[in-house]
């Protein structure tokens, strides 16, 4: 019962966070003491693509979460609607840390993160105004909710960025770079939905290796991976299911697997029937 209602619970804290966002403002904490959000510019890239980021530099003692944040986590959203001269921008994440506080798994980063965007001008060569909005967790001996505006003028002539170029490397490495077969899963159904095994043949990528499993739909929501290790097979399993009950069906191909270790991490697209 209680596995079956922690989705429920998620999408109710979510929901009371962004209500939070809309209160009085006499109800909210001092946010410019906590974060400041600023813009960097990259310049345009050899692709036509521009390269810009989103750098948060948070406080002493807060951290901010991971686009799969863990079960008390606030995931991020962006709303670009009000940018010039862009047609799509994706964020690439640099690798995150692992909290445990009390038994409860979060996962983001402290001190600062620095997110890079690859963005597709509509008119390649010409400025970029990137310009928008950014929902997210803070967190230190409590967690709140924030909600941040950004504004700034990009220039396509702009030089390389060395800290958009350091997350950038931060990056977790794709399964082909680290050498990583396709991962092999089986799928089960459970009384709320269904599980998910998946095995990778890998080499540790250092100790404790935590396993994030993140479903190819939103309205999907995934357990906390039980994890195992046997030689240079490690193994995780996920329950998924909808806060809804009602049943869906999965696509392997769009299941995306994240191996984080002490050594370094491993970003996993799909996996093949087992």
């Amino acid at each position: 019962m209680i596995r079956k209602l922690r989705p429920l619970l998620s999408c109710l804290c979510f929901a009371l966070a962004l209500l939070l966002l809309r209160g009085p403002v006499q109800a909210q904490p001092d946010l410019g003491a906590i974060v400041r959000i600023d813009v960097l510019d990259g310049g345009q890239q050899g692709d036509g693509t521009h390269l810009a980021a989103l750098r948060l530099t948070l406080a002493d003692g807060w951290k901010t979460y991971w686009r799969a944040p863990g079960d008390a986590g606030i995931p991020p959203s962006f709303r670009f609607a009000r940018s010039g001269n862009m047609a799509s921008a994706a964020p690439v994440w640099p690798t995150p840390e692992v909290f445990d506080l009390n038994g409860i798994r979060t996962i983001g980063y402290r001190h600062q993160l620095v997110l890079p965007l690859v963005i597709q001008p509509r008119a390649p060569g010409q400025p970029v105004r990137l310009q928008g909005e950014i929902d997210f967790g803070v967190c230190s001996d409590v967690c709140i909710p924030a909600r941040l505006s950004f504004d700034g003028a990009l220039d396509p002539a702009a030089p390389r960025n060395p800290a958009i170029a350091a997350a950038l490397a931060a990056r977790p490495y794709s399964a082909t770079e680290a050498g990583v077969p396709p991962a092999r899963c089986r799928i089960a159904p459970t009384a709320d939905g269904l599980a998910v095994t998946v095995r990778m043949t890998m080499p540790s990528a250092g100790t404790p290796e935590t396993v994030v499993i993140e479903p190819p739909a939103p309205d999907l929501w995934a357990s906390e991976t039980e994890t195992t290790r046997a030689g240079g097979v490690l193994t995780a399993r996920a329950e998924l299911s909808r806060a809804d009950g009602k049943p869906f069906a999965l696509d392997r191909s769009g299941l995306r697997i994240t191996v984080l270790g002490t050594r370094r991490a491993v970003d996993i697209r799909g996996c093949t029937a087992e």
